[in-house]
C-alpha cells in the first residue's frame, strides 16, 4: 500500500484535527473518479463500444483532472481549518475575536463547497459511464457512484458544522441552500445508477 496513504490514514485517525472529514471526503470523491478512469480505460478500444470512443477519451482526460483537483482539496480543506482553530484560541476578551472567528469559519467552508462542486461534475461521469462503459467492468462504475454519494454528504456535513456558528445568517442560509441542492442533485444521478446497477447486476433490493 502506499506510503503516503498510510500516511494519511494514520493522521486521519489521530486526535489532530487534520485531516478530518472534508479531506475523508475528497479522498473517498478522488477513489471514486479514479474508479471512473478505470472503468473507460477498460472500454477504451474496444470494438463493441467504438461508438463511444470519442466520449470515452474525454472521459479519461477529464477524470484526470477531477481526480488531481479532489486530492489537491484534501491539503486545502486542512489548510483552511488552521486559522479557524487560531481564532477559537484567541481571548475572550479580545473585541475582535467574534469578527475573526466568522472570517474563519466562512473560510473553512471555501474547501469543502469546493469539494462539492467538483463532485456534481464527478456525478455527471458516473451517469454517462452506466451507458457507455464496459459492461464487464459494470460494477465498478456502482462503486464509484456509491463512493462519490458518500463524498457529496460527508463534504456537507463540514459546511453545516460552519455554517451552524456563523453569525451572519443571511450568508449561512444561502450557504446551506447551495450546499443542499448540489448534495440533492449528486446523490440523486449517483444513486439511481447505483440502483440500476443493482438491480442489474441482481442484487437485493432494499
Amino acid at each position: 500500500m502506499n506510503n503516503d496513504l498510510n500516511g494519511f490514514l494514520a493522521d486521519l485517525a489521530s486526535s489532530a484535527p487534520t485531516p478530518g472529514g472534508g479531506g475523508a471526503s475528497s479522498l473517498a470523491g478522488a477513489t471514486g473518479v479514479a474508479l471512473c478512469s478505470m472503468v473507460a480505460n477498460l472500454t477504451s478500444g474496444k470494438k463493441k463500444y467504438a461508438e463511444y470512443q470519442s466520449d470515452i477519451e474525454a472521459i479519461l482526460e477529464k477524470c484526470e483532472e477531477l481526480r488531481i483537483r479532489l486530492l489537491g482539496l484534501i491539503d486545502k480543506d486542512a489548510e483552511a481549518f488552521e486559522p479557524l482553530a487560531k481564532a477559537y484560541g484567541i481571548s475572550k476578551d479580545n473585541p475582535g475575536r467574534n469578527i475573526i472567528i466568522e472570517d474563519a469559519l466562512k473560510g473553512a467552508s471555501k474547501a469543502p463547497f469546493e469539494i462539492l462542486e467538483t463532485l456534481s461534475e464527478c456525478s455527471g461521469i458516473v451517469y454517462e459511464l452506466c451507458t457507455k462503459g464496459s459492461r464487464l467492468a459494470i460494477s465498478d462504475v456502482g462503486c464509484a457512484a456509491a463512493l462519490i454519494s458518500a463524498a457529496a454528504k460527508g463534504a456537507a456535513m463540514n459546511i453545516y458544522i460552519n455554517t451552524k456558528l456563523m453569525e451572519d445568517r443571511e450568508y449561512a442560509d444561502s450557504l446551506n441552500d447551495k450546499t443542499y441542492n448540489l448534495v440533492t442533485d449528486i446523490t440523486s444521478c449517483c444513486d439511481e445508477v447505483y440502483d440500476i446497477i443493482n438491480e442489474n447486476l441482481g442484487g437485493t433490493h432494499s
